[in-house]
């Protein structure tokens, strides 16, 4: 009798090797490598379809919003194996994730393979790999949930259909290849708010004073004597003012707060210098800390980006990886619970490495804030009944996942721990002299038990107003008692601006107004990046003007669409659709086409659905659109080559390029009035070429600042006859404000021959797109710097090109990112610049990046999939030309395939 013969399929090959070591030899474990169906380009629909109700979307809106789907072309390959695979099979197990994408995915299989009847099918679900885990997950197995498989069909059509409508707009109104979506373009409002508010930030200016004080008297003061510092907080009993007494807009909140000025302060200081203080009030109080639950997919990416400076993209792909390999549950969910098992882990773990003091004597037991968490009911814990701590996977973690499984492990048995204990002490400081009184207060905190602290403490994002001075040890002092006091310092401030959102605090943003799913917030910051809405300075998310401009058409158009409380509302109907209490066809109906009965947040204006406000969108004024008012003229605009500042002088408008470094709220009118300066007489002039008598100028141009010569124009000659002048762009250690006509000759009678060889071929040395290079004949090598080409000797260059050359250009580099090891070859994965432009390879399979990738943002998980996809797809044919004479193709081939373009 043969043995069973079962297929599990899942998501990603990682998985499946992992997986696989867990079950016996009756089971075959494969991976989809992600959804294997979607809904296709409008283009690619079949020709039968691009006439009727799903030419548009691939969506029929007219009959209960049904989608049409096809198989990826690139997984036509894969699921031809499923196929093979699942004939021979006496049972299925789908092993998706055991949320609504995953829920999807597994009902995408079904409905493509479509097994036979007699086959059966189950639904394994687990929330981490480990041996236990998937034995459980065998004798546990369920129905598919086809709520969770509505809500996912809802988003994707709700997404397709927001897309499809805003996004020809914003090409049309805004530039090409921009784009709208439910969430992203919500995120983006945040960023471009935050923005806003900045630019309309006015100063103020308020002095305050530091004063240090001593418990013993200046005779007796050593350097051993305790001292402390104290903040002024009161003068004449009238409380001073501190940064967040003010308004953005640069006015006091509290009239009856006195604002100290350097004058004031210094008045203030000779008042009472050398005067003694008075200890006139002392309280302290117990001090008690609580740990943080454990950590949700929101939470994590904050916690890794505070404390580890990861991306929430970077975050969540080394997630995945500790998730698909073992390591930790599965690390997309909104719920802060642990399972008893895990309850009684991190317990017996902290008594274990802390002492049995560390623990309290009942389990912590943490609830989710959010109603909606109902997706993977634990929360991310390192895996299995005994967690390993970090020294004993560090031999097989390294780099982010060692760090990101270290940080999770630490937030899991800290929250099982004892509380901090300590004693928080604040002290009021008198001082007086001359008929002035003077307040200083000053507080610390002394830990006298660290209970969870001694595992892990919580990160914060830096406040605007943060007070340093919290939890500094205090001498021993009674109330009455005198102190001397040894220095009082005047300090100037301003007030700052609101800090811009890193990726950390834009999460809690999005996570806090219940936009979008915490699952999908790093593939929401990702896209916003990657479409030029949003760039980094440092950690903190800078909006660029393209920005501003989609956000201003989407808020004066399509305002419900950009409405924090209606995505909100759009999120939490996709929530009920997934708990079975909303019908998604009448959700989506009254959406697109409005409902009959409109009520608060029902469509997205009002009675109006998204349909009506497209067909009656009327005429927009694009330049309006894509113009911001600097003052005195001169205005920012968005055009095809990016944000520029412009001003009428004489009936003729200058134009000035904007650096894409240079942030908004950086734009001043001074700023503006300066770029617009160096565009005047059209470029500055930087003398005269000695060999051509021409003038040499330096302008900034559409591509960036470059050096040109004048020359004069005869009116006689057609402009396409006319001699072109000598051109080239700055170098990238070149600055336009300071480039002398030295460095103008230099470049422009670029390129210089180095030398020639023997046989009579030229060796030069140029400056091109990729950067510096040699080049003889046809073989070009690189150069590492701008100086070597200008410096670069025959010599030298010909012992270049004694090297060996490698394939691509030039000599090998070395990778451009390391991505960790690849699970199917297990050789390491790399991005490397080749011949046609960087691509990502494990040395067999290659795969060139996309036109929108940014290779910051790539991450191994990515890397991962798509060398998967590369290999299903198999080696490429090579296309094979006969020289022979083309014949015409039979007839009855030729009637034969229009017979098929019919069907």
């Amino acid at each position: 009798m043969s043995a069973d013969r079962n297929l599990v399929i899942v998501e990603s090959p990682a998985k499946a090797k992992t997986i696989g070591r867990y079950l016996g030899d009756d089971f075959t474990v494969a991976a989809s490598v992600g959804h294997i169906r979607d809904l296709p380009l409008p283009k690619d629909l079949p020709a039968e379809l691009k006439k009727g109700p799903y030419k548009k979307f691939a969506v029929d809106v007219e009959n209960g919003f049904e989608p049409y789907y096809v198989v990826s072309p690139d997984k036509k390959k894969t699921v031809t194996e499923l196929r093979r695979l699942l004939k021979d099979a006496d049972a299925l197990y789908l092993a998706t994730d055991e949320d609504r994408e995953g829920e999807a995915i597994a009902w995408h299989l079904l409905e493509t393979l479509k097994p036979k009847k007699s086959l059966p099918v189950y639904r394994m679900v687990f929330h981490e790999i480990t041996k236990d885990a998937i034995q459980r997950a065998l004798n546990e197995t369920r129905e598919l949930d086809h709520r969770l498989v509505n809500a996912q069909e809802t988003r994707r059509i709700l997404d397709r259909i927001v897309g499809y409508e805003l996004s020809p707009v914003l090409w049309r109104k805004v530039q090409r290849g921009t784009s709208a979506g439910r969430v992203q373009s919500v995120a983006t409002r945040l960023v471009v708010d935050r923005e806003r508010e900045r630019m309309a930030f006015v100063p103020s200016s308020y002095w305050d004073i530091t004063g240090e004080f001593s418990t013993a008297d200046g005779a007796d003061r050593t350097a051993d004597t305790p001292a402390f510092t104290a903040l002024l907080r009161t003068v004449d009993g009238a409380r001073i003012a501190s940064g967040r007494d003010f308004t953005d807009a640069g006015e006091l909140k509290n009239p009856s707060v006195t604002v100290l000025t350097e004058e004031s302060a210094a008045s203030l200081i000779s008042a009472i210098d050398g005067e003694p203080a008075t200890v006139s009030g002392l309280e302290s109080k117990p001090y008690t800390r609580r740990p943080a639950a454990p950590f949700t997919t929101s939470s994590l990416q904050q916690e890794a980006s505070r404390k580890l400076r990861m991306s929430a993209r970077q975050t969540m792909s080394t997630a995945q990886r500790l998730y698909e390999n073992g390591y930790i549950t599965y690390m997309r969910t909104d719920s802060v619970v642990l399972s008893g098992e895990a309850i009684r882990a991190s317990r017996a773990q902290a008594a274990d490495l802390y002492g049995a003091e560390y623990v309290p004597d009942r389990p912590r037991v943490y609830s989710s804030k959010s109603k909606s968490a109902q997706e993977a009911h634990e929360a991310i814990r390192p895996a299995g009944s005994n967690f390993r701590t970090p020294a004993e996977v560090g031999s097989q973690l390294s780099g982010d996942e060692f760090r990101l499984y270290e940080l999770i492990w630490k937030r899991t048995i800290a929250s099982q721990m004892a509380d901090a204990k300590g004693t928080t002490t604040s002290v009021t400081l008198g001082v007086s002299g001359k008929g002035r009184t003077a307040e200083f207060t000053a507080s610390g905190t002394i830990i006298t038990f660290r209970g969870f602290l001694a595992a892990y403490e919580e990160s914060r994002d830096q406040g605007r107003y943060d007070d340093d001075a919290k939890d500094k040890r205090l001498p021993q002092m009674s109330e009455g008692q005198a102190l001397s006091v040894v220095s009082l310092t005047p300090d100037g401030h301003e007030t700052t601006p609101p800090p811009r959102y890193t990726e950390a605090s834009l999460v809690r943003a999005l996570e806090e107004r219940g936009i979008g799913r915490p699952s999908t917030y790093a593939a929401t910051i990702g896209v916003i990046q990657d479409r030029g809405y949003v760039f980094k300075k440092g950690t903190a998310l800078v909006p660029s003007w393209l920005a501003f401009s989609v956000v201003r058409l989407l808020e004066e158009h399509f305002g419900k669409l950009v409405d924090y409380d209606f995505t909100a509302d759009m999120e939490a109907g996709l929530d009920r659709i997934a708990a079975g209490t909303q019908d998604r066809t009448e959700w989506l109906k009254d959406f697109y086409f409005g409902p009959e009965n409109a009520g608060p947040g029902a469509a997205p204006d009002a009675a109006h659905g998204l349909k009506t406000l497209v067909d009656d969108l009327g005429e927009i004024d694009a330049r309006a659109i894509n113009t911001t008012e600097l003052g005195e003229g001169i205005d920012l605009r968005i055009g095809q080559y990016g944000p520029y500042v412009e001003r009428t002088v004489d009936g003729s408008p200058v134009r000035a390029n904007v650096p894409g470094d240079l942030a908004p709220d950086e734009l001043t009118l001074e700023k503006a009035k300066e770029l617009l300066e160096r565009q005047k007489d059209d470029g500055r002039a930087l003398g005269t070429d000695p060999d051509t008598g021409n003038e040499i100028i330096v302008k900034d141009g559409r591509f960036g600042p470059y050096f040109t010569e004048v020359l004069e124009v005869d009116e006689s000659i057609p402009k396409t006859k006319r001699p072109k002048p000598r051109t080239g762009s700055l170098l990238k250690s070149m600055d336009m404000a300071t480039v002398t006509l030295e460095d103008a000759l230099k470049v422009m009678r670029l390129p210089r021959v180095v030398g020639t060889e023997e046989d009579g071929t030229e060796i030069t040395a140029q400056n091109g797109r990729y950067g510096p290079y040699l080049k003889k004949g046809t073989d070009s090598r690189s150069l590492q710097s701008e100086d070597q080409i200008f410096s670069i000797t025959l010599e030298e260059a010909q012992a270049i090109y004694a090297q060996p050359k490698t394939r691509g250009r030039a000599a090998a580099k070395p990778p451009l990112k390391e991505l960790g090891t690849d699970p199917t070859s297990e050789k390491p994965i790399v991005v490397k610049d080749g011949r046609f432009g960087p691509y990502i390879t494990d040395g067999t399979t290659n795969v060139t990046l996309r036109r929108d990738d940014v290779l910051e943002n790539l991450t191994h998980e990515i890397a991962v999939e798509r060398l998967a996809e590369k290999r299903a797809k198999g080696p490429a044919k090579r296309r094979t030309t006969k020289r022979t004479t083309t014949r015409k193709a039979p007839a009855k081939k030729t009637t034969t395939s229009k017979a098929a373009q019919k069907r």
